[in-house]
């Protein structure tokens, strides 16, 4: 008899447990990125907090008139070196001052047309975003997103410039459109093209107008 009862109880007490509800594990769920984040991303920003120093050339072609300077930029230390048939100069951005304000100003403009993906996120606090679909790009023609950039009116090097970029399915930037001070016309229009990868960043390397008259465009990219 108690044999039976202790296998009756051993009986009940795995169907008890075998009753308990299995502990819910809640997965912790996925952040949908911004579209600011999926362009920049799609350019390698990512693995940008890896890049020591970035070197490049910045190479203006209008006609028969060339120009052209050359930068090495330290992203961690913010120290920077330009080099053109003139002058070489070193500094650090981050601290810049009357006598480097200057160089800054052109630092900024080439280093831009470069990163642009990327300053999509370096410039959110001076900036707001907006997107629209199905938009006409100026060159092309083709069909695609738009995401707009339009910088606050104070501060910056830019203020209240807007810039329309015009991109594809992965998320490259195809076109883009300047507009000065937000004006509804557009002051410039250009390719993005020519792509390559370095390390592991994805950069254009090629920007021309519609016209063809105008091809700005980077040599001698380095990324260490």
């Amino acid at each position: 008899m108690k044999t039976i009862i202790l296998s009756l109880c051993l009986g009940l007490l795995l169907i008890s447990c075998k009753e308990q509800p299995e502990e819910q594990v809640s997965a912790t769920p996925e952040v949908e990125l911004s579209t600011a984040e999926k362009i920049a991303n799609a350019h390698g920003y990512e693995q940008w907090d890896s890049v020591e120093k970035i070197a490049f050339t910045f190479n203006v072609d209008r006609g028969e008139n060339h120009f052209d300077r050359s930068w090495t930029w330290e992203p961690k230390t913010g120290m920077v070196t330009m080099m053109s048939a003139q002058d070489t100069i070193s500094y650090n951005h981050q601290k810049v001052d009357s006598t480097t304000a200057q160089v800054d100003a052109g630092f900024i403009n080439d280093k831009y047309w470069l990163l642009t993906p990327f300053q999509l996120l370096w410039d959110a606090e001076n900036s707001e975003l907006s997107e629209k679909t199905a938009q006409v790009a100026p060159i092309s023609g083709d069909t695609l997103a738009m995401l707009t950039i339009t910088y606050k009116s104070e501060g910056g090097y830019t203020p209240g410039d807007a810039y329309d970029f015009y991109y594809g399915d992965d998320y490259k930037i195809k076109e883009w459109v300047f507009r000065k001070s937000n004006a509804d016309e557009a002051s410039m229009a250009t390719t993005w093209e020519d792509y390559e990868t370095y390390g592991a960043l994805k950069l254009a390397k090629t920007h021309k107008d519609s016209a063809q008259t105008v091809n700005i465009h980077f040599t001698g990219i380095k990324v260490n």
